[in-house]
């Protein structure tokens, strides 16, 4: 018998990777809690994956490294893996376990919950609306994150995916109302994860963040269980304490590559690249967690960061990841290149919930129609540039030539901004229309007449394109 009742088992029959094969187990369900002793006295955790008959597959959350099963007791909990919630995470730093790493006491909270969550009943779903201004011109001005909504951050090996997620995390607010962010790092280096704590080490200070690190040396399994801890916190702060949350996860695909690894051990039949069968589903279980509930305050905002391998946008996790998500901002290896940060693709990015949460009443009210100017010039100089490439620039037409002024107003003036600084709406879109304003009114055709007299628009000098 364990101290708190219930039956130990010391049948292990097989450690198999992250995960102990328990026999002779009776009334043992999924997601259950298992507390693991070995002979040294040593305690671990583990979550129940599988149920057979009389054995049970349970995942080790600090690996199976040194135990021997022959001196192990597992101890099952009959509960699901439960955390304590409450605002006590608040300024915390704690590993993919919700251990803390700041050298204070455990987390506690008024009540635990259940990290694997429940879906919310989608009759009681509230519409996003209202904006999250991350601080980062380019994305606030052109893809809108808005409360409730899920938009992920696509990137390359070699981007600056980390910063930007960091600069989020550090600078997000929703307009002046009570703010929180989660910050679930999974698979980091020791000096990203030290980046990771000095970026956001004011807003920490300030009791506005919840930072869970897992790093590359932690047990693969710690990978899976830090999203649903994050989400879990989250939830509790947003829909019980009141807060608008901004949940930043990065990267998932480490976290499906975790996924993988654990699915493998269990001797399961591989899907595409060898992810297991049920990725849609265990990746919409944590991006379906965010929204706004009707009749209770606050909002679950997630912004999931992954990296696309070899910057194949049809792989598996960023596939998936877009069937599910409202949309998607991209980063450019091209634009990184030309020395612009953040190195947004803007044509390759959409907030499908922007009009949702921005324009008049909510951002400003030439904040749609600046967006949708932006994005058709930025296109039109794209044309202009592969036509530049292959005819030379001399031999473009006048009004050719200032698309691509344009492009180069946009990337400098308007998209490039520094890690450090944030940039309000305002400021971003004003520099908007200083991009625009580059090129003759004639061309700003999305743009309403009262729009353009208010910023001083003129008709550039344009010699007829016809004339030899």
């Amino acid at each position: 018998m364990n101290p708190s009742g219930g039956i130990e088992y010391t049948t292990v029959r097989e450690l198999r990777g992250p995960l102990a094969i328990v026999g002779g187990v009776s009334g043992i369900g999924w997601d259950e809690d298992v507390r693991i002793t070995l002979a040294s006295g040593e305690v671990r955790h583990g979550v129940v994956l599988d149920a057979d008959r009389d054995l049970a597959v349970v995942q080790v959350l600090e690996g199976t490294s040194g135990m021997d099963p022959a001196g192990v007791r597992a101890a099952f909990s009959g509960s699901p893996l439960r955390v304590p919630v409450g605002t006590d995470w608040l300024g915390r730093v704690c590993n993919g376990r919700g251990e803390p790493l700041d050298g204070g006491p455990p987390v506690f909270g008024s009540r635990r919950a259940e990290v694997s969550g429940a879906p919310v009943n989608p009759v009681r779903r509230e519409p996003p609306s209202d904006p999250v201004l991350t601080g980062v011109g380019a994305v606030d001005a052109l893809t809108t994150l808005v409360r409730g909504q899920k938009l992920p951050v696509f990137s390359v090996a070699g981007l600056p995916h980390l910063e930007l997620a960091a600069q989020i995390a550090a600078q997000a607010t929703a307009a002046g109302e009570a703010f929180g962010v989660v910050f679930a790092g999974m698979g980091l280096t020791h000096a990203d994860a030290s980046f990771v704590r000095d970026a956001l080490e004011e807003r920490s200070a300030a009791g506005e963040l919840v930072l869970l690190l897992n790093t590359a040396d932690d047990p693969v399994i710690e990978r899976i269980l830090t999203p649903r801890i994050a989400l879990t916190v989250a939830e509790h702060l947003a829909f019980t304490a009141g807060r608008h949350v901004l949940v930043v996860m990065t990267d998932m695909t480490t976290y499906a590559e975790a996924l993988r690894e654990v699915s493998a051990a269990r001797g399961e039949i591989p899907a595409r690249r060898a992810y297991p069968g049920y990725l849609y589903s265990d990746l919409a279980s944590l991006y379906e967690r965010c929204g706004r509930i009707r009749g209770r305050p606050g909002s679950v905002t997630v912004l999931p960061v992954l990296t696309m391998p070899a910057g194949d946008i049809t792989h598996p996790v960023p596939d998936l990841t877009g069937y599910i998500t409202e949309g998607q901002i991209v980063l450019s290896p091209e634009t990184h290149a030309r020395g612009v940060y953040p190195p947004l693709d803007a044509l390759s990015s959409l907030s499908r919930l922007m009009r949702k949460g921005a324009g008049a009443g909510r951002t400003r009210e030439d904040h749609l129609d600046v967006a949708a100017q932006l994005l058709a010039a930025l296109a039109r100089a794209r044309q202009v540039r592969d036509l530049a490439d292959l005819v030379g620039r001399a031999a473009l037409s006048p009004t050719d030539r200032r698309y691509l002024d344009f492009e180069e107003a946009f990337l400098r003036d308007f998209a490039h901004q520094r890690s450090d600084e944030p940039r309000d709406l305002d400021t971003a879109l004003e520099r908007a229309w200083r991009a625009l304003l580059t090129l003759p009114r004639g061309q700003l055709s999305m743009l309403p007449a009262r729009l353009l007299d208010a910023h001083g628009a003129k008709d550039l000098d344009e010699p007829d394109e016809e004339a030899p």
